[in-house]
């Protein structure tokens, strides 16, 4: 296991367990001691967590806000990139969406249209249930209720499984070099399994990511092929994006 996945593999147990020691942490991930302390010292660095006798806990400080919270901030700024994005996506097209409050949107904006679509999101999967002409395929691995998405092995070895003609991911904000930047690093492997899937790929973030940040990269600006905004997003950063590569389209 890479050291990424590992210590995204190690936040996820703690946020769904609580204090776990080190002992035990070793033996779930099949890991030496010495590597999951080593671990534990980078994530209690970066603020992710707090170290205890013996083992660590989730730092409050850092604990995410809850889906239902974040999707009312911006909602016209999401909106209006949502339907930029609708306007790419061809008919008959097999199309990826990451979780995020701006994608789950743009699963609003595609419905009723000949589409097969792939997500890890629970809530792009019921904005998409009941809808008879797309053919929904939902990711399988463990449930993040507090965010209602998909991470883990299993979503990573499923995405290996699919190919698609566009991926639209979410971010946490966009450095002012075009880094594309994520908050939870247990959401990074599958953005990057999704782009590795997919024939082209489309960032979704409103402008008040331009720039922004987050505790881990996702990927540089030149592995994007396009990137949807709005026009208040910085232009510094936008410029940067267009020299590497990335269409630039606003909302």
């Amino acid at each position: 296991m890479l050291s990424t996945q590992r210590r995204a593999e190690l936040l996820r147990l703690l946020t769904t367990e609580g204090t776990l020691g080190v002992a035990e942490l070793a033996d779930r991930l099949g890991a030496s001691a010495a590597t999951i302390r080593r671990d534990l010292a980078e994530l209690a660095e970066r603020g992710s967590v707090i170290r205890e006798h013996g083992g660590a806990r989730v730092n409050p400080a850092s604990a995410e806000r809850a889906f239902g919270d974040v999707a009312v901030n911006n909602a016209e700024l999401k909106d209006a990139v949502a339907a930029r994005a609708a306007e790419l996506v061809w008919d008959a097209s097999v199309v990826l969406i990451d979780i995020g409050t701006t994608t789950v949107r743009l699963a609003r904006a595609l419905r009723c249209r000949p589409l097969t679509i792939i997500t890890s999101s629970l809530a792009v999967y019921q904005e998409l249930a009941n809808d008879t002409d797309v053919e929904l395929v939902l990711l399988g691995g463990t449930v993040r209720k507090n965010y209602r998405s998909m991470v883990g092995f299993l979503t990573q070895d499923a995405l290996r499984q699919v190919r698609a003609d566009l991926a639209f991911i979410g971010t946490s904000g966009v450095r002012s070099n075009g880094d594309v930047m994520d908050s939870t690093t247990v959401e990074i492997p599958v953005k990057r399994g999704m782009m590795a899937a997919a024939q082209r790929t489309v960032l979704l973030a409103d402008s008040g990511k331009f720039p922004g940040g987050g505790i881990g990269r996702v990927c540089e600006a030149g592995e994007l092929d396009g990137v949807i905004t709005n026009r208040g997003a910085d232009p510094a950063t936008l410029q940067v994006m267009r020299e590497k590569g990335v269409e630039v389209h606003l909302a």
